[in-house]
């Protein structure tokens, strides 16, 4: 994968700050990034931003998605009611791998509250530079979406 991805970043006030590390770690890596929000502490609602993010993936307009919040939950929760969204709650590196590999997941979720911010961005890493294996998998991923 080359660094002319777009990724779309989002979350909640309970997110805020891995959102912003994230951020600022992709655009020095080069990667083309649309900030969905939240821009602060205060408190907000994450579908408010979860739902335009996963709206630009399914136009087409961004690559992937990731997405913050306390728990992680929330967010992926709300981004898995679009079709075109395959978005995974994450915390080590191998579910990080086999989101991509196996369900060739497109919004990578993370907690927060739960996670520190290096396992975090080493998950990012993983996701970001994993590709589909398709095979077997392709036809359960084609059977997620009742498009």
């Amino acid at each position: 994968m080359n660094n002319s991805l777009r990724v779309a970043v989002g979350g909640d006030h309970a997110g805020f700050h891995f959102k912003e590390a994230i951020k600022k770690y992709l655009i020095e890596k080069g990667f083309l990034i649309t900030d969905h929000g939240t821009h602060s502490e205060s408190s907000v609602d994450y579908p408010d931003y979860v739902h335009p993010l996963a709206e630009q993936i399914e136009k087409g307009d961004a690559d992937l998605g990731v997405l913050v919040c306390g728990s992680g939950n929330g967010v992926c929760m709300t981004a898995n009611k679009h079709q075109g969204i395959r978005a995974a709650l994450v915390w080590n590196n191998e579910l990080a791998a086999l989101a991509r590999k196996h369900n060739n997941a497109n919004v990578i979720c993370f907690s927060e509250r739960f996670l520190k911010l290096e396992s975090v961005l080493e998950m990012l890493e993983i996701f970001l530079h994993t590709s589909f294996e398709g095979g077997r998998h392709e036809n359960r991923v084609n059977k997620i979406s009742f498009n």
